[in-house]
Formats: structure tokens, sequence, C-alpha cells
């Protein structure tokens, strides 16, 4: 699996639920506040620079599409897509 041009392939991070102050669980599709979903690099396309493999990255969560390879559920996005590398 190779990702080309200025494309990665990322698995995402699973947030589970979060408590509010006041209590309540959110699930993570109710966390419409949060724009930025963590991510790890499992590969990247020959035009990326700044961003490695296994890098763990914070990108915009309406970026990029799906897709299952060998029967894992993956996301590719473009590298403008990423706001954060740690």
């Amino acid at each position: 699996m190779k990702a080309i041009g200025k494309n990665l392939i990322i698995q995402k991070h699973k947030e589970g639920s979060t408590k509010t102050k006041g209590g309540l669980l959110l699930a993570e599709l109710h966390k419409e506040d949060i724009r930025y979903m963590k991510a790890t690099v499992l590969e990247i396309g020959d035009e990326v620079m700044g961003v490695k493999k296994d890098d763990e990255i914070y990108y915009d969560k309406h970026a990029g599409h799906g897709i299952e390879i060998n029967k894992e559920k993956l996301h590719v996005i473009k590298l403008q897509d990423v706001v954060i590398v740690l």
C-alpha cells in the first residue's frame, strides 16, 4: 500500500465518550464543537514534506474519504488538511 502525491493514509484514533462539566456523557458523534481529530499516519505520498510515517497528527474531521483495505477501515486525506504534527 502506497499513497500517491500529497495524500496520506491514516488510522483515526477512537476518542470514545467524554464527560461534560455537568456530568453528561457525549458520544464522539455529538462533539460538533471539536473540528480536529487525532490520527496516526500509516503511509505518505511521494510529495509529502513535514510529515512522516507513524507521526501522530490532528486533521480537519471533514477532510478526506474512508477506504477499506484488507478488512481494515482507513482514511485518506491531503497534506493540506493536517494542522498539527505531534
